[in-house]
């Protein structure tokens, strides 16, 4: 830590991980609304999807991967998957003095802001959708709202191979978002890091009528005041580093990520 202007700077990186590179989409917002802090970004792309499998096995994954984020000495972990948020964050909580942030609560206070019929849709995988993360967070900020929460087991997929503009991924997101279009809600959150690269097909399919909430955006900004309040944040003026661990593939990691990340990767290392 350095002293400056009588505040004390704390240069500790920022943790992140996710599933696979979907994370990379909460990264992103990170660099941007932070671009003083440094990151370290863990995609566990060898155990990607988490969104089929049981909970206790994505909360299992989560432990491991908070494990190494910490043992590697960083300030603050982002949990940057829904699906490992909505089946561990509280546990995670309870186990780390790090302090720990999710997706999911910063998308369902934006959303519980957004909505004017409070009628909210939640699109996301089969493992967010059975936790009842975020119909638990909505109702907790408004028990009055109509929470709409669909799997799309396909989407996250597809999406993480590249396959963002063809017609199986339209018909997939089609298909998702049909319920929501039945039933009428005026907002949707995107509840995958994953989806926010489909944001103009779904805009498209689902009307100007109805408000997307990025969970991205929000958790960035969330961050952000953690840091503030704590006092842990960086120095500002300087330009801050990133950095990629993954525990598949890392050249497939590095290509398929920087059109998530919208920034160079230039080095993943394997874990």
């Amino acid at each position: 830590m350095s002293e400056r202007d009588g505040h004390i700077a704390d240069g500790r990186p920022i943790g992140v991980f996710d599933s696979g590179v979907g994370g990379l989409t909460v990264l992103h917002e990170c660099l941007v609304n932070l671009p003083h802090e440094d990151f370290i970004y863990l995609g566990d792309t060898a155990n990607f999807p988490y969104g089929p499998k049981r909970l206790a096995e994505v909360r299992r994954l989560a432990f491991a991967a908070t494990e190494v984020l910490v043992t590697l000495g960083v300030k603050l972990v982002i949990v940057a998957c829904n699906s490992a948020a909505a089946a561990a964050l509280p546990q995670l909580q309870a186990s780390f003095s790090t302090p720990l942030v999710g997706v999911v609560m910063p998308g369902a206070r934006a959303a519980a802001q957004a909505t004017r019929e409070r009628r909210i849709g939640v699109l996301a995988t089969e493992a967010t959708v059975r936790s009842n993360a975020y119909q638990n967070a909505l109702h907790a900020l408004d028990a009055g709202l109509e929470v709409f929460a669909v799997a799309s087991p396909r989407l996250a997929p597809l999406i993480q191979t590249g396959d963002v503009f063809s017609e199986e991924t339209e018909r997939a997101a089609r298909e998702g978002v049909a319920p929501f279009k039945a039933a009428r809600v005026d907002t949707v959150i995107l509840g995958c890091t994953h989806y926010p690269l489909i944001t103009p097909m779904l805009r498209r399919l689902l009307g100007p009528q109805v408000t997307l909430i990025n969970s991205a955006e929000e958790t960035a900004r969330e961050v952000g005041e953690i840091l503030a309040r704590k006092g842990i944040g960086n120095e500002d003026g300087r330009e801050g580093r990133y950095s990629f661990l993954a525990s598949g593939d890392p050249e497939e990691f590095r290509k398929v990520g920087t059109r998530f990340l919208q920034l160079p990767i230039r080095e993943v290392d394997h874990i």
